[in-house]
């Protein structure tokens, strides 16, 4: 994205030159009144620089150029975004400062040059929206009598989306990945219950999926695919209430996409934000999973979705918290499918897998986690 503009404004100091062309005026006044011809030199001098400087700094930055340009305006925490920021001007620059809000510090105009160009890779390291302030452009003279700050016309703020990291699903530990992965598989695959057709054997299935006949006439090792179920996707739940801090929220909407992102790519996910009552479906082909992405990103501390969607539910169930919970909600206890509660800390139990700083623990039969 690229932003253009001429000078919509341009604000100066000018008493450092008024303050010397003062002077000279003053030493005109007491060559005058003691006839002292070789103070005419020093406040012509004077003069002249205070006039010089205004001038050139007030023509300078009459026509001065700013353009700022982003590769894009939606970004993943950690991600490499370019940042091109051009000076242009009709007079060569007496010198000044670019002031852009994502450099750490104003970059520096040559003296003489007609302008400039910055090329820059930032990051953001959180998740969430961010209205970017417009670039200045600050021209002074050499000397620093005189100063004018320049902004675009167009200079409205820029909106840039930080979308929160994916991470993958691991096994706790660094044990064996596999472990955390067929966990994984065999939360897809709990509530499908109609066959669907063959597909190629995935480490992990069950043996009771393998279609044996396929495997005597030679056509390798086949699995039979099931479809799901209407409400047999894994449901993954955001709890974003009462965060111990920052840090605790991210890790917890982190793991949440990151669920969401690999459960969808196996069998189709759907998921349940703060805020909304209604389930969001996400199939295998992705066509969703933008928009609840965008929204994964400006989640905030609050209070738990609403569960009344559990009721019924046969697939999984991922309930992410942004804390360890002192007592299960109800809704999650009834619900019959399998149940997980993923908590950024550890607990005193066997955890299934780990995600983005989180731990993922499988609840028993009577609502109770390993602990």
């Amino acid at each position: 994205m690229r932003r253009r503009g001429r000078p919509a404004r341009a604000a100066g100091d000018r008493r450092f030159p008024l303050g010397v062309g003062g002077l000279g005026l003053l030493l005109f006044v007491v060559a005058g009144l003691f006839d002292a011809e070789p103070l005419l030199v020093g406040a012509v001098a004077f003069v002249a620089l205070a006039a010089g400087a205004a001038a050139w700094t007030g023509v300078a930055a009459a026509g001065v150029r700013v353009e700022r340009g982003l590769s894009a305006t939606r970004a993943v925490e950690d991600e490499p975004v370019e940042l091109t920021i051009r000076v242009s001007s009709d007079v060569p620059l007496p010198g000044g400062t670019v002031d852009e809000p994502l450099l750490g510090a104003p970059v520096a105009l040559r003296t003489g040059r007609r302008g400039a160009r910055i090329r820059v890779m930032v990051r953001f390291a959180r998740r969430g929206r961010r209205r970017l302030a417009p670039p200045a452009a600050r021209v002074g003279d050499p000397l620093e009598l005189t100063a004018r700050t320049v902004l675009p016309a167009d200079a409205d703020p820029v909106e840039m989306l930080v979308l929160p990291r994916i991470e993958p699903v691991g096994a706790v530990g660094g044990g064996d990945p596999t472990g955390a992965g067929r966990a994984l598989l065999a939360l897809a695959g709990l509530a499908e219950v109609e066959v669907d057709g063959l597909r190629a054997y995935r480490p992990g299935s069950p043996a009771s999926r393998i279609h044996w006949p396929a495997l005597a006439r030679g056509a390798g090792l086949l699995e039979r695919r099931l479809r799901p179920s209407e409400d047999g996707h894994p449901l993954v739940v955001l709890d974003p209430s009462a965060p111990a801090s920052g840090e605790d929220l991210d890790a917890a909407v982190r793991a949440a996409a990151s669920l969401c992102r690999h459960l969808a790519g196996m069998e189709g996910c759907a998921v349940l934000l703060p805020g909304e009552r209604r389930v969001r479906r996400i199939e295998r082909d992705l066509g969703a999973w933008p928009a609840v992405w965008a929204r994964l990103a400006v989640v905030e501390a609050g209070p738990p979705p609403p569960l009344a969607a559990l009721a019924g539910r046969t697939g999984a169930v991922l309930y992410v918290a942004a804390r360890p919970l002192a007592r299960l909600p109800r809704p999650l206890l009834e619900a019959p499918g399998a149940r997980v509660l993923v908590v950024p800390a550890e607990l005193p139990g066997t955890a299934v897998f780990e995600v983005a700083g989180c731990r993922g623990y499988s609840l028993g039969r009577a609502g109770r986690a390993a602990a």
